[in-house]
């Protein structure tokens, strides 16, 4: 059985960037405003604030998990912010362990952040498939996981890429499917999480060349052709055909970078019975002739 969750995050291929443990006292705030990459960030002791790109701030506390997989200007800060205008206090003690806030005020927060990169830079991918934002709490193995990240990100041991690596795509699938539920983003976590969806999903995920239809989808789900159609486009964020394509043109531009196959033969992978017809759909879907983007990356 297809894991379409497995798949978008082996096809997003996350790789880690920076890893930090920061402590904080007093009142403090750090603000992002330049586009920087996904973030995350579990929290081990105390309680902080989380604002992202204008949403209400996010009240977090010891033991919670946040997962930002898009590009978001945020701010983090005390309970209670300075005012505005205030210089930031950051300090760093020593490499990759920061202390903000008033230095000499006792620390009230411990925090695991870090950043990382999608390998496959793919915006329409994340935009249409992934929550804006994942918050999970009393999850006590993420924590573990990124205190794993931390540690063998500081410990510059052998083979440390390739851990990091693995360990980096560990958390994003804990985090993600353990956030499935109606309260977050449309997208394909909602969609997974709605028992008439998705089998419907792993459908699509697991004959992607097929010929693929919203009857078909809806006999899978066991639902009428109507009603299939509104529910996924309202837990998903996008009508099932959109969907069928989105997932089409990420799994043709893998290809298209790793250089696996001739272009007909991608083709009929993706569900095009000729090289023109895909050429159209990928040109009109990326922008592009499937040629150009593979010259561009």
């Amino acid at each position: 059985m297809s894991d379409p969750l497995a798949e978008i995050v082996a096809l997003l291929k996350p790789v880690p960037s920076i890893a930090k443990l920061v402590t904080a006292g007093g009142t403090w705030l750090v603000e992002r405003r330049e586009l920087g990459s996904p973030f995350y960030c579990a929290i081990v002791e105390g309680h902080c604030l989380l604002t992202i790109s204008d949403q209400s701030p996010i009240a977090l506390a010891a033991g919670d998990f946040v997962l930002v997989p898009q590009i978001y200007a945020f701010t983090m800060s005390s309970l209670q912010p300075p005012p505005r205008g205030t210089l930031p206090q950051r300090l760093e003690t020593s490499p990759g362990v920061f202390r903000l806030g008033d230095p000499a005020a006792a620390a009230e927060v411990t925090a695991l952040v870090g950043h990382c990169a999608f390998t496959a830079n793919d915006e329409q991918l994340l935009g249409s498939l992934l929550p804006d934002i994942v918050h999970v709490q009393n999850e006590s193995r993420l924590t573990d996981l990124v205190r794993m990240i931390h540690a063998e990100t500081v410990g510059l041991r052998a083979a440390r890429e390739m851990i990091l690596t693995r360990l980096l795509e560990v958390l994003f699938i804990d985090a993600l499917r353990s956030a499935g539920n109606p309260t977050i983003s449309p997208g394909l976590l909602r969609g997974l999480a709605d028992s008439r969806l998705a089998p419907a999903l792993r459908h699509i995920h697991e004959n992607p060349g097929g010929d693929i239809s919203v009857e078909e989808l809806a006999e899978a789900a066991a639902m009428s052709r109507s009603a299939f159609f509104d529910r996924f486009r309202r837990e998903v964020g996008v009508p099932p055909m959109e969907y069928v394509t989105s997932w089409r043109m990420a799994l043709a531009k893998d290809m298209l970078l790793r250089r696996t196959a001739p272009l007909i033969e991608i083709a009929a992978r993706v569900g095009y019975a000729s090289a023109s017809a895909f050429n159209v759909a990928f040109t009109r879907s990326v922008g592009m002739t499937p040629g150009a983007f593979a010259r561009s990356c």
